[in-house]
């Protein structure tokens, strides 16, 4: 067979691999170049820029239903929203926010914390506390099972000891009541007015052989002569009170009253009736007087200092530090339960103000073409390849029948 006859042959499939080939080559290439249009004037040229980067808008919005409508769904998002919110992950993440800012109040070097928590104090006990105090106490329950638990169980229960009762009695007849006040005491009594009402009423009221010696001598002259006495020997008068206090033994009499003074001893209606003095007193006082005192008492009183004290006790507690992880799973486990109501409220709220749609669009849109090549051809660089490959062999079969028609012929 000579050379031009075996050449008519081979020529066919072998034009037709190459066309096929490159044929699908030139047409994958031309999805994404040229990238952008060419001119002759002002006509722009067929096919540029290639066809993706002249679709690249419909191309995004396309991808962003596409996306929205099959795999991001309202859905699919609240079962996303339920796996990252977890049980676990949320305490994780919470614990994670209360150990930083533990660590951020560590490290406020400026105080501003302290500042923060300092005026919130003061609000809270110079404006918030006191209207409520007064809101609170127009009840008529107002603290009744405190106040009622604090008598029965301190002033009920209270009674001096022994050595109490000793210092007790020892200052009140050392600084209440000395001989000199005694004196006093007994001089400012005894006016003129004062005598003559215990003569008369001794002269009437007594019988007997007392009855005898109050008409006969009378009561006057000697309670006269007992206050010039009083007033003229005062020294003398104080020795005496102090001589017939120890003959009386006042002292031991007063610290044994003392020792033995207990509401226990009183009668039950009595008690009862004190207990209800005390808490009628105490809601009286806070109505009429309760805010007003709070009020000055928080104008007295260095909030801010004492914030820091307060911070400086939290950085360094222990326990504050160890209930953390119980905060944080009490927090988790409020949060999981709003959660199960709401999320597909919350998602339903969310997707709108995520606009992701809208994102995948800007993102596609703001993505180069060469950019866009190469994420496609780095996905399915080989399915591309392949299809290349595909052409050369359709062409190079067909030209195989092509050359098969010949020979037949």
């Amino acid at each position: 067979m000579e050379l031009s006859t075996l050449w008519l042959f081979i020529a066919p499939p072998v034009v037709g691999g190459i066309i096929g080939y490159f044929t699908n080559d030139i047409a994958i290439r031309m999805l994404f170049r040229p990238y952008k249009p060419y001119y002759i004037g002002d006509r722009r040229l067929p096919f540029t820029p290639g066809l993706i980067p002249r679709n690249q808008e419909r191309l995004a919005k396309r991808i962003s239903d596409t996306i929205m409508g099959s795999l991001l769904t309202p859905e699919e998002l609240q079962n996303l929203a339920r796996r990252l919110l977890q049980t676990e992950r949320v305490q994780g993440a919470l614990l994670w926010l209360l150990k930083l800012a533990l660590d951020q109040v560590q490290e406020d070097k400026q105080k501003r914390t302290a500042k923060v928590v300092g005026n919130i104090l003061q609000d809270l006990l110079g404006q918030s506390l006191p209207r409520l105090l007064k809101v609170l106490a127009r009840r008529e329950d107002f603290l009744e099972t405190q106040l009622n638990q604090i008598f029965d169980q301190i002033l009920l229960e209270f009674q001096l000891t022994d050595e109490q009762a000793t210092k007790l009695a020892d200052w009140l007849l050392e600084v209440v009541l000395p001989p000199d006040t005694i004196r006093q005491t007994l001089i400012d009594f005894l006016t003129d007015r004062n005598i003559q009402t215990i003569d008369e009423g001794f002269r009437e009221k007594t019988s007997g052989t007392y009855w005898v010696i109050a008409n006969l001598f009378g009561t006057r002259n000697a309670l006269t002569r007992l206050r010039t006495f009083c007033l003229d020997e005062r020294e003398v008068c104080n020795e005496q009170i102090t001589e017939l206090m120890v003959s009386l033994n006042v002292r031991a009499r007063l610290r044994e009253w003392l020792h033995n003074l207990s509401l226990q001893n009183l009668p039950v209606s009595t008690v009862r009736q004190l207990r209800k003095t005390l808490r009628d007193t105490v809601r009286t006082y806070i109505q009429a007087q309760g805010a007003e005192f709070l009020q000055e008492f928080g104008k007295s009183v260095d909030w801010e200092n004492l914030a820091s004290v307060l911070l400086s006790r939290l950085r360094n507690s222990a326990v504050m530090n160890e209930s953390l992880e119980t905060v944080s799973l009490e927090l988790a486990l409020i949060l999981e339960r709003y959660l199960e109501q709401d999320l597909e409220k919350i998602v339903a709220q969310v997707i709108p103000i995520l606009s992701i749609d809208q994102v995948i669009i800007d993102r596609v849109k703001a993505t180069s073409p060469a950019d866009l090549e190469a994420a496609i051809n780095g996905i399915v660089k080989s399915e591309l390849q392949a299809i290349v490959n595909l052409g050369g062999i359709l062409g190079f079969i067909i030209g195989l029948l092509q050359s098969a028609s010949l020979l037949l012929r």
